[in-house]
C-alpha cells in the first residue's frame, strides 16, 4: 500500500518549484498534483495519454477540445489522449489530482 498526504505533496512541489509533481508512477498508470494559482495561465500541451482531473481546492473553468466547463472542489474531468484541454478563469488557486493511462512519459 502506498499512502499519500496532500499537505505533503503540495509542500514538496513547492519546494521544487513546479506545477506538477508525479508522485506515483506503476505500469499502467501515473498520478500527479497539479497546481494552478489564482489568475494564472495553464501553460499544458496535449499529452498522448488519456487523464483524469479530480480538483481537489479551488475554482476555474476548464477547456477540452470545444467544451466549457466550471470547476471546483469534487469536480472529475476526463480528457482523452491527445485532446487540447487547458484550464483558465481560475478565481481560487487550484490544486487538481492527476490520473495518467498509461503512465506519463
Amino acid at each position: 500500500m502506498k499512502v499519500f498526504r496532500l499537505d505533503e505533496l503540495d509542500a514538496e512541489r513547492a519546494a521544487n518549484e513546479g506545477a506538477y509533481l508525479q508522485f506515483l508512477r506503476e505500469r499502467n498508470m501515473s498520478a500527479g498534483l497539479y497546481a494552478l494559482d489564482a489568475g494564472s495561465a495553464d501553460p499544458q500541451e496535449p499529452h498522448r495519454q488519456d487523464e483524469i482531473y479530480f480538483v481537489i481546492t479551488g475554482r476555474g473553468s476548464i477547456t477540452v477540445g470545444t467544451e466549457t466547463t466550471t470547476v471546483a472542489r469534487g469536480s472529475v474531468v476526463y480528457v482523452p489522449a491527445g485532446v487540447p484541454h487547458k484550464f483558465h478563469h481560475i478565481s481560487e488557486d487550484l490544486r487538481v489530482m492527476v490520473v495518467f493511462s498509461p503512465p506519463e512519459s
